[in-house]
């Protein structure tokens, strides 16, 4: 997936789950998913788009995708989670065998991406691609959270 594409031509009402991804999550999601724990919650949320705050090399939320399905892969009975992702992506982080896989179109790149000015993004935070538009800061972006 390429990531060239900008987020202006996506909707402004669009609805997002913001997640943290440390370089080797963020790799993956530029090869087409993001694999979480099924335990969590963000696993059964409505959104359209997932938003994506770079651990590094930058600190700020970068690109947005949207979602294109979502399935659940069990380890060594999956099609998109290999051993080796799974020893990247998940096992560092939780003792696990099933995850949900959010399948990702293309990612499209902030025209100004949104700066960690606090202590980053922890969990999952629902706002729309409009918040992400007028965020400068992740303490704009916080204000605008969407908790429901």
């Amino acid at each position: 997936m390429t990531d060239g594409s900008s987020a202006a031509t996506l909707p402004a009402d669009g609805r997002v789950c913001v997640v943290a991804t440390r370089p080797d999550t963020f790799a993956a999601c530029r090869a087409g998913g993001y694999p979480c724990p099924r335990s969590y919650d963000r696993t059964e949320r409505s959104f359209a788009y997932m938003a994506f705050y770079r651990t590094a090399p930058v600190s700020a939320v970068t690109h947005v995708a949207p979602l294109t399905s979502r399935r659940v892969e069990r380890r060594g009975d999956g099609e998109w989670m290999t051993p080796e992702r799974w020893a990247a992506l998940i096992d560092p982080f939780t003792e696990t065998d099933e995850v949900v896989v959010f399948a990702l179109g293309r990612l499209h790149a902030l025209a100004d991406p949104v700066a960690n000015d606090r202590s980053g993004v922890r969990g999952a935070w629902y706002c729309t691609v409009g918040d992400l538009r007028e965020s400068a800061t992740l303490s704009d972006l916080s204000a605008r959270i969407d908790e429901a």
